[in-house]
């Protein structure tokens, strides 16, 4: 089973007489990124709020954000009496000399920074617990979104793998024909050039077992066909995270398929690694969000 990094997670819940509402967004990443926004309320609980999310998420680019509505009574609001004294002064002689009304001077300093301040209030230990139940449930939505789009992931990479394999089973029949056909090749190279009888067959021979070990592709061929079949095995192991590990399957799938094409001097075999790159491409772009 495999989980995609991509998905969208949404709860809305009371703690207490307030009303949260959590929404996290998670993107792929290579490490575990986190953009988070929240009332002041919840700073003292930020540590807190990003090791839950970082724990539960484990990995990929995540934006999180937490809004609050209240649902009892308003709370109060803290007015610095002396700083709008201060600000009252020079407003005052600046609206004089600019002939203003000076009725409007009021809705001006409350507006001035620092001048209202709302409340210190934070969260107490039973709404906090309730808090937790919250965000526990909007990254349960998201698991949610992600274990459905790792279905689709999974669907597509077995495909990748399975295509790869095809290719290769075509190689296989294609290499006892390849030989052959090196071996001909250069046979009548040398009966065109220096003669049918003017040159040693059993040396020749000899080169040719020596040119054809040199090219020879089975043990890529073997390599490669562990690495597709453990590739799948991991597909069906349970882990919650091994998107990394696929990524590094599909690398070493990638060196044994560049080494056949670099050997195999044959057209109709480098049709098949080129069919077989394809394939490799369209997976790594999707092991790119698997969690």
């Amino acid at each position: 089973m495999l989980k995609s990094m991509t998905g969208f997670g949404r709860a809305e819940k009371n703690a207490g007489d307030k009303t949260f509402l959590v929404d996290i967004k998670s993107l792929n990443g290579k490490q575990f990124d986190l953009q988070l926004k929240m009332p002041a309320m919840l700073k003292p609980f930020e540590f807190d709020i990003r090791k839950i999310l970082s724990e539960n998420l484990n990995r990929g680019t995540v934006d999180c954000f937490i809004s609050l509505k209240e649902t009892g009574s308003a709370k109060p609001v803290t007015i610095n009496t002396d700083l709008a004294k201060a600000y009252y002064q020079p407003l005052a002689e600046l609206s004089a000399a600019l002939h203003l009304d000076p009725s409007h001077i009021l809705s001006t300093l409350v507006k001035m920074p620092e001048v209202i301040t709302p409340s210190s209030e934070t969260l107490n230990e039973i709404e906090w617990i309730a808090f937790q139940n919250i965000i526990k449930d909007a990254i349960d939505d998201l698991n949610y979104h992600r274990v459905d789009e790792g279905k689709s992931l999974e669907d597509d990479l077995r495909l990748r793998i399975k295509n790869i394999l095809l290719q290769q089973d075509e190689i296989i029949k294609l290499e006892p024909l390849r030989q052959q056909k090196i071996r001909d090749g250069l046979t009548r190279l040398l009966e065109e050039n220096v003669g049918k009888e003017n040159f040693d067959k059993n040396r020749l021979e000899q080169e040719l077992i020596y040119y054809i070990e040199k090219i020879d592709i089975s043990e890529e061929q073997v390599r490669l066909k562990n690495h597709c079949d453990y590739f799948v095995s991991l597909l069906d192991e349970n882990a919650e995270s091994k998107g990394k590990k696929l990524s590094f399957i599909l690398q070493e799938i990638g060196r044994e398929i560049n080494t056949t094409g670099s050997k195999a001097y044959d057209s109709t075999i480098q049709k098949c690694v080129v069919t077989m790159k394809d394939e490799l491409e369209k997976a790594k772009e999707q092991v790119l969000n698997v969690l």
